[in-house]
């Protein structure tokens, strides 16, 4: 019987690994006229074998077929007489490369029955992307807390530290995705910078930022405002500032760039003003000169209760720390 191909997903039939969820594919409907195509293939051999022939290898897949990790509903594998169905789904769990522990604590500030808000470590990214896929803030919690449905309701990068927000359930998620969606949640960032009394604070910046796929660092452009943020300087000893960002936007990289915008460039940035050759805490093992950036609280109505919230992160910009802190 044909499959509607935009039915849901069903529930997968393979459990989570280290805290990460089983890929799920869903087979597309292929036709004679779609390009490189002669019509669907046979079988889902023949597909997962042209599919995934770069990306994991056909001897790889060819294994995995053997040993029976691709599986269809109802956790039955799939072999080579599998019949390809359009709108059929498959699960597979891909085998990650080694990662490198990051070796510093992810403490829960608040835990109910619908969120989780977690004060993240430098280094640590929020979701698996790329190469950091087990050493990832959801990874970890769900391993240590037991919840495999946790999932977040933002993003931090991974190399600022601070709150971010988890979902316990994925029927809540939705309603505490809307609250950033909306604006609705305060965010205040502490963020340690050269001082310079020329720059008048506080002020407002507001300009239009931009970052394309594949390109490292996000540049400001002429056009519509889409980026906004209130800046006021904290401190200041011995060069330095600390300062207080208060973001009425998310996009991406937006404190970095608006900071590095009026010459104050966050310490140890590996993006802005320039790119780094070779970025700090980029690669495998190390952990040195963190980025000067904390997502420091959270401030939000529950949408459930109605409950004020807010929260503060308990971590400590290494920089202003005092005279001896690096």
């Amino acid at each position: 019987m044909a499959r509607r191909p935009g039915r849901k997903a069903p529930p997968s039939p393979l459990e989570q690994r280290d805290g990460v969820d089983p890929v799920c594919l869903r087979l597309p409907a292929i036709t004679a006229s779609d390009p490189g195509a002669d019509g669907p293939p046979s079988t889902v051999t023949a597909y997962l074998l042209a599919r995934y022939a770069t990306a994991i290898g056909p001897a790889e897949v060819e294994a995995m077929l053997a040993a029976g990790r691709f599986v269809g509903e109802g956790g039955r594998p799939v072999d080579a007489a599998t019949p390809y169905e359009a709108g059929a789904y498959i699960w597979f769990h891909r085998d990650f490369a080694p990662e490198t522990p990051v070796p510093f604590p992810i403490e829960v500030v608040h835990r109910d029955e619908r969120i989780v808000v977690a004060d993240k470590p430098h280094f640590l990214a929020t979701t698996p992307r790329g190469r950091h896929i087990t050493q990832t803030a959801v990874a970890r919690l769900r391993r240590e807390l037991g919840l495999p449905l946790l999932s977040p309701a933002h993003r931090l990068d991974r190399l600022t530290a601070g709150l971010v927000l988890f979902v316990v359930r994925p029927e809540d998620r939705g309603a505490y995705q809307t609250l950033f969606r909306d604006r609705r949640v305060r965010k205040e960032y502490e963020a340690v910078a050269a001082h310079d009394p020329a720059v008048e604070l506080p002020r407002t910046v507001r300009s239009r930022i931009v970052k394309e796929h594949g390109v490292l660092a996000a540049q400001e452009v002429p056009g519509p405002v889409n980026a906004e943020t209130r800046i006021d300087l904290l401190a200041h000893r011995g060069g330095l500032g600390r300062y207080l960002l208060r973001p009425a936007t998310g996009r991406t990289h937006q404190l970095r760039v608006h900071m590095s915008g009026l010459g104050l460039a966050l310490l140890n940035d590996p993006l802005y003003p320039e790119v780094a050759p070779q970025p700090r805490g980029s690669g495998a093992g190390s952990f040195e000169d963190p980025l000067q950036l904390l997502a420091r609280a959270l401030e939000f109505t529950d949408p459930w209760t109605g409950r004020p919230f807010r929260f503060e992160s308990g971590r400590e910009l290494a920089a202003w720390r005092g005279p001896a802190a690096k």
